[in-house]
């Protein structure tokens, strides 16, 4: 991808990263912390952290495309390495996000299959509902508390991490566009 509208891409698609990544990283931490907003946005994050882990790639390459075409400087070396170092942080975004979904998934079935009612006939030619507890086999521990504190600190490290890598990528992108390409003074306009 190269342009947009005439733009180049990247200018465009960086703010995709730039918003939905910490976006992710916040839901990531209060779906793994806080169980009622695990079971309403969970499914929804897990999306959202997937669409971001595959926008990243799209969006250096587009930059990449962009640093062949303008001119060569520290700034924006710097910016490419660190650029290059997004994904790294949004693939355990991501991967988690789709950790604290199916530890949610897991925990509803779990519960759904543990308090079904059926139908059971008796001598009498009726029914009665009782309550039967059926095994489910779960997977990454819907129950356990020590894997859900477990997954919580390690949203907050991976959420924390790609926060300050998607600030550091950010600024030394704007440093290399803006630093000596403006005055504090304001610009002369005609007739003020």
């Amino acid at each position: 991808m190269s342009t947009l509208n005439g733009l180049p891409a990247h200018i465009l698609l960086v703010h995709v990263i730039v918003v939905l990544l910490p976006l992710s990283s916040l839901l990531l931490v209060v779906t793994a912390i806080w169980a009622k907003a695990r079971r309403r946005l969970a499914g929804a994050n897990a999306i959202l952290a997937v669409f971001v882990w595959i926008m990243v790639p799209v969006t250096t390459n587009a930059g990449e495309w962009l640093e062949r075409r303008v001119p060569s400087t520290d700034l924006l070396r710097t910016h490419t390495e660190l650029g290059d170092t997004a994904l790294f942080v949004a693939i355990p975004v991501a991967l988690l996000a789709i950790v604290v979904w199916w530890r949610q998934r897991e925990s509803v079935a779990a519960q759904q299959a543990a308090t079904s009612d059926v139908d059971e006939p008796t001598g009498g030619g009726t029914t009665t509902m009782t309550k039967t507890a059926t095994r489910r086999r779960t997977f990454l521990a819907p129950a356990s508390t020590a894997v859900t504190t477990v997954v919580a600190v390690l949203a907050v490290l991976a959420a924390g991490g790609a926060c300050y890598q998607i600030y550091r990528i950010g600024d030394s992108g704007a440093q290399a566009s803006w630093q000596g390409k403006f005055s504090s003074d304001p610009a002369p306009r005609p007739g003020h």
